[in-house]
């Protein structure tokens, strides 16, 4: 989708130091302005996907910068592009759609190094109201940085400094006379899509737009303009002026994490977000990044109606540094195990997406996330043994929230009772819940993570009967074991696509699956009777479901394979493994219903 197809978009031309500038404008012009700010050698429909996300909350602004996308060229090119008249342009276009209010700035790559030096001069005090920062540092920065490491080497520092070299290579190559030019009006601009899909896993579509080999070529002088002269000769007074929330991917091939080191001595009211990415943020997660603007730009604007300073909106729990922003979605979240995932990744500062097929229990499940910590959570009402319902979530979902990054297939039913007893009609219940709930979610979810190729995690809750055989759990068993050696298989198959997949298996923990099993071969008031000795018994257990919850996000973040939960399952993994015969010998014994 490019910008022009985008509901509502303006476009209007802006005049400055001789040049026109195309700028397009989405959403309501009442509502605070996010200016957008591109990098090389891209033009502003990079951005296309997280100005969507954005411009039904804010207004949202975006301009080619100058020499590129439908923007005129300074002449002569030398000396037309520092970052001097680049901070005119911005000016020009915030006095442009935001006369009488600040912008909230948001820039990528060299979006972000030309923005560094707007938030940090004088001139623009009072006119830029936030920062959100990925993928390109202040040259002046990094100049000290570097100076830092010079003067003062350690192993350590040269390391870093030579580590950065190397990532640096296209830099010298840019300031190479003629050849950039004639090599991106040549044969790098044709193959230029097909290597950001192989690299970077950007999906195919409208980006880049036909103004690349003219973009690139132009955007050379970027380089040449300012890098040489600011990394030798760095301000000592880059100190932003504005509040700064910094987004690093952490898979980024041009940028070291390391480069921001001490950042905070430079921006004194600093965000920091990491995010499991590479270089291209802006096309692969652009789901997360309006999520973590959309935050950022709130807390600012709350923060100046109150008179106080802003707050770091960044989570603080545990694990925060991992699921911060991150889209999860939990099956079975209106209760029990399920509940208590969602809030523990809601605590973690994840969005929540919240399923189950109780609607009122899974929009309280998203209620409590958000008071919990979750920057956004939503609740739906699907039955995931119903293969279109699935289907349609998942559409709503990526179109709306974005392509889930962890998925816990959780939603479970009870079944207990003697083989003999169970009909097939128990058995169709129990598996469409409890396999073919999972094979869906596995399917169609995994599907779409794979297809963003940026990676993710499945989480499957199987059971401690998974691998513990019982004489009073046949069908709920074989389901349970189904479950585990599905996630065996998947992991193998999406190890290479940087997808993890988990298999949770709790044993008895005190959740409400008791008061809902059905004990088949048992009247009304037997199944009532046993229900109530059933929930008796795991309540003396008292094994609380927040103690899952927690195993499923460190299983996430160590990526492991198979998790048991609770003392007794991992005494029973462990004689599966070692003394099979001994849990076949317990499987005989009658429970004490």
């Amino acid at each position: 989708m490019n910008l022009g197809s985008l509901p509502g978009a303006r476009e209007r031309r802006v005049r400055t130091g001789g040049i026109e500038l195309c700028v397009v404008e989405l959403g309501d012009e009442e509502r605070p302005t996010v200016v957008l700010v591109h990098g090389y050698p891209d033009s502003k429909e990079v951005w296309t996907e997280v100005a969507k996300h954005l411009a039904d909350q804010w207004h949202v602004v975006l301009y080619d910068v100058r020499g590129h996308g439908r923007s005129t060229t300074p002449k002569p090119l030398r000396g037309g592009f520092t970052l001097e008249k680049l901070t005119d342009d911005f000016l020009a276009v915030a006095d442009a759609v935001s006369p009488d209010r600040p912008v909230h700035l948001v820039g990528h790559d060299w979006g972000s190094v030309q923005s560094w030096e707007f938030v940090t001069v004088k001139r623009t005090e009072g006119r830029i109201a936030s920062f959100t920062s990925m993928s390109g540092p202040s040259l002046d920065h990094f100049g000290h940085w570097i100076k830092q490491r010079m003067t003062r080497p350690t192993p350590r520092r040269v390391g870093q400094l030579l580590g950065q070299g190397a990532k640096s290579w296209y830099v010298y190559m840019l300031h190479t006379p003629v050849l950039p030019e004639l090599a991106w009006r040549g044969p790098l601009s044709k193959r230029w899509p097909k290597m950001l899909e192989r690299l970077e896993k950007i999906p195919a579509g409208d980006y880049p737009t036909p103004s690349l080999p003219d973009d690139a070529a132009h955007g050379a002088w970027l380089y040449r303009d300012n890098v040489r002269a600011r990394l030798s000769r760095p301000r000592t007074d880059a100190y932003a002026h504005v509040p700064v929330q910094l987004i690093t991917p952490t898979g980024d091939i041009f940028l070291s994490e390391k480069l921001y080191d001490q950042l905070e001595l430079w921006a004194p009211q600093l965000v920091r977000r990491t995010l499991d990415a590479k270089h291209w943020v802006p096309r692969t997660r652009p789901d997360q990044l309006a999520a973590w603007i959309s935050e950022f730009v709130a807390a600012n604007e709350a923060a100046k109606e109150d008179g106080r300073p802003v707050q770091d909106t960044a989570p603080t729990g545990a694990y925060a540094d991992r699921f911060g922003g991150r889209l999860v979605l939990v099956t079975g979240a209106a209760g029990g195990i399920g509940r208590a995932t969602a809030f523990a990744f809601a605590e973690a500062g994840a969005r929540v997406v919240a399923v189950d097929r109780d609607a009122e229990g899974a929009a309280r499940t998203a209620e409590m996330a958000r008071l919990i910590g979750a920057p956004a959570a939503w609740g739906e009402a699907v039955d995931v043994s119903d293969e279109q319902a699935m289907e349609k979530l998942a559409e709503k979902v990526a179109a709306e929230y974005g392509i889930v990054d962890v998925l816990v297939n959780n939603a479970g039913i009870g079944l207990s009772g003697s083989f003999l007893d169970t009909t097939s009609e128990d058995w169709k219940n129990v598996l469409d819940v409890n396999l073919w709930g999972v094979i869906h979610g596995c399917r169609i979810f995994g599907r779409q993570m794979a297809e963003r190729g940026q990676g993710g995690h499945i989480v499957n809750t199987a059971s401690a009967a998974a691998y513990q055989p019982s004489r009073a759990l046949p069908a709920y068993s074989t389901s349970k074991a189904a479950v585990l050696m599905l996630s065996e298989c998947l992991r193998a198959e999406l190890a290479e696509r940087s997808i993890g997949v988990s298999a949770i298996c709790p044993g008895i923990v005190n959740t409400n699956i008791t008061a809902t099993t059905h004990f088949a071969g048992a009247d009304a008031a037997e199944e009532k009777r046993l229900r109530k000795r059933t929930s008796r018994l795991y309540g003396l257990r008292n094994y609380p479901p927040e103690r899952v919850a927690d195993a499923i996000l460190k299983a996430v973040v160590r990526n492991q394979a198979v998790v048991p939960v609770t003392p007794e399952a991992r005494g029973a993994r462990f004689l599966s493994r070692f003394s099979p015969g001994a849990l076949r010998g317990i499987a005989r014994l009658k429970p004490p219903l």
